[in-house]
């Protein structure tokens, strides 16, 4: 059997033993590097945002990526054309490996605006409370009243079909869900008693909120982020089959699939492969999200 590891020790000069408490970052990485699931998870993810951001140079955007050669239209996998050709003749691997780029950064955009607004307006609500709270919640329930998808769409329509538009209208539809959860969390630490000291030291509110308040509501928030984007990549490719994402010959995974659906029976490979790197990304970033969840509970402390 293998020595268990220990926490790091620190001796001092009279001889006793000083245990050195790792940081919070420490203790969430350790931990979660006991879920296999989780570290598997980020290496998908990791490796994605790599592809990405690399996307140029392992196929070029105009000679490959949009180029079109309908006389190798519809064609399956071959050594040429790892995962085929789609109805254009245009190569599908190529255009997957520029999707993703679009639909992270779609991800990452739409959440950071929903949490920027929603966690704003629910860190309000929850530290003041009152006529204020009700005012803001009440709208958030609304909001909530309505599906993320229609409101999305309804967004769009009115906007009109663009990659920022689209941005908008999925960061706005997540708005209530951040809301609530920043506002449930501010509600069971604005009365600790470290914000109190922060008051009697004076401190104002906005320093209170943003100093002491939100950093001990991170956790929650972290895991809200990492499935949210899965959320908001699966929005990006519904509304991207719709016809109401990103515009041609600009490569999306969801308008990848609503491409290839009217070939189902014959070039199948034009809806299989998009689909399968959508049901990749969303399964990894919920089996990130669920694993920091679990590293991040106090309750499950090991």
């Amino acid at each position: 059997m293998g020595a268990k590891k220990s926490n790091p020790a620190v001796h001092r000069e009279d001889g006793a033993v000083q245990v050195k408490k790792r940081s919070q970052f420490q203790e969430t990485w350790r931990r979660l590097k006991k879920n296999r699931m989780a570290m598997l998870g980020l290496f998908v993810i990791t490796l994605l945002i790599l592809v990405s951001i690399f996307a140029d140079f392992i196929f070029d955007y105009n000679d490959v990526v949009i180029k079109q050669d309908t006389s190798i239209r519809l064609e399956g996998p071959s050594s040429e054309h790892w995962l085929g050709t789609d109805e254009f003749g245009r190569d599908i691997l190529a255009r997957l490996v520029h999707g993703s780029r679009v639909s992270l950064s779609v991800g990452v955009v739409a959440v950071t605006i929903s949490l920027l607004i929603g966690g704003t307006l629910g860190a309000i609500a929850g530290f003041y409370g009152g006529k204020v709270d009700n005012v803001i919640m009440r709208f958030m329930d609304i909001l909530l009243a309505v599906p993320s998808l229609l409101l999305s769409i309804t967004i769009v329509s009115a906007l009109g079909p663009s990659l920022i538009n689209l941005m908008l209208a999925i960061g706005i539809s997540s708005v209530p869900s951040y809301a609530r959860i920043v506002r449930a969390s501010v509600l069971t630490v604005k009365d600790q008693e470290f914000v109190e000291a922060a008051r009697c030291i004076g401190a104002n509110n906005f320093e209170i909120i943003m100093s002491h308040i939100i950093p001990n509501c991170m956790a929650p928030i972290i895991v809200q982020v990492s499935l949210k984007v899965a959320s908001a990549i699966l929005s990006t490719s519904g509304l991207s089959f719709l016809g109401l994402g990103v515009k041609a010959p600009t490569p999306e995974w969801g308008a990848m699939l609503s491409g290839g659906r009217s070939y189902l029976r014959n070039a199948p490979h034009l809806c299989i492969f998009p689909g399968i790197a959508i049901i990749i990304t969303i399964l990894s970033l919920n089996l990130l999200g669920d694993g920091l969840r679990d590293a991040l509970d106090p309750k499950l402390k090991k």
